[in-house]
Order: C-alpha cells, then sequence, then structure tokens
C-alpha cells in the first residue's frame, strides 16, 4: 500500500483564526461601549490582530508534497525542491509549545528547516516519509535545533 505521492496544503485564512479575530474586536468594542476604556489602550490590543487580519485578507497557501524522487514545498516567497537522494534524514523536533518542527539534514550536515505553514501533521507524515525510505528522526523538547 503506497502513500505516494503525499500532497499536504494550508491556508492562512482559517475559521479559527476569523473567530479569534472577531471575538478580540467584539470585547474591544465592548471594553470602550461599556467600561470606556482608553482608546489608546485598545489600539494597541487591536494593534495584535493585524498580522492575523492580513492572514485572513490575504490568504497565502503553503504546500509540501512528497514523491518517490523529490521532497518539494512552497510557503510565501519561499520555494525549494530536494531530491531523496540528497536528504540523509528528516528531523522532527518537538518543541516546549509541542508544536513540532520539520528540518531536513543533507549528508553535509547542512539543515534545512521547512516552514511552518508548510509543515503537515507530523504523525502521518512521519509514516509516510518512513514508507518513502527516508530516515526521520525524533527530538522531543529540544530549546535549539
Amino acid at each position: 500500500m503506497s502513500s505516494l505521492p503525499y500532497t499536504f496544503r494550508s491556508s492562512g485564512r482559517r475559521p479559527s483564526t476569523a473567530l479569534a479575530v472577531v471575538t478580540i474586536w467584539a470585547l474591544i468594542f465592548a471594553a470602550y461601549a461599556l467600561l470606556d476604556a482608553s482608546p489608546a489602550i485598545l489600539a494597541v490590543v487591536g494593534a495584535f490582530t493585524l498580522p492575523a487580519l492580513y492572514d485572513l485578507v490575504r490568504d497565502p497557501q503553503s504546500s509540501l508534497t512528497l514523491d518517490t524522487q523529490t521532497l518539494r514545498w512552497v510557503s510565501g516567497r519561499q520555494e525549494a525542491e530536494i531530491a531523496l537522494a540528497e536528504i540523509d534524514h528528516l528531523r522532527f523536533d518537538t518543541r516546549l509549545d509541542l508544536s513540532v518542527r520539520l528540518t531536513v539534514v543533507r549528508p553535509s550536515g547542512i539543515k534545512i528547516r521547512i516552514p511552518y505553514p508548510a509543515t503537515p501533521p507530523h504523525t502521518l507524515f512521519e509514516a509516510v516519509a518512513q514508507d518513502a525510505g527516508v530516515t526521520t528522526r525524533r527530538y522531543h523538547f529540544t530549546l535549539i535545533g
């Protein structure tokens, strides 16, 4: 049973992001109307939602594809393609916030970090990579990698 080619796609326009932004802005307006909160303080709080609003409007697309010959990804302006023969192993680093970062390690020791938006769910992708013959290594709770 071959799971190749494997493709993962993600979008910057997520319902959870929209819900969070709407909730925060509703709380800001409620604080202004009901508590007479300072507009300057509310503007600072609202400024923290601007990157999320930018992602909702722009809707950046990211993808990662693994086939029998290559690993390729696209995220924002970053785009890369590496032949599987040029990969020593894939390194899965679990961070303290429980997110998993994915790094391609070349035989020369050079590490290439795959952008987080293009990183697929690690349990599934690790199995697919092993099926493709790519060595994987897990590192839990590393601070630097």
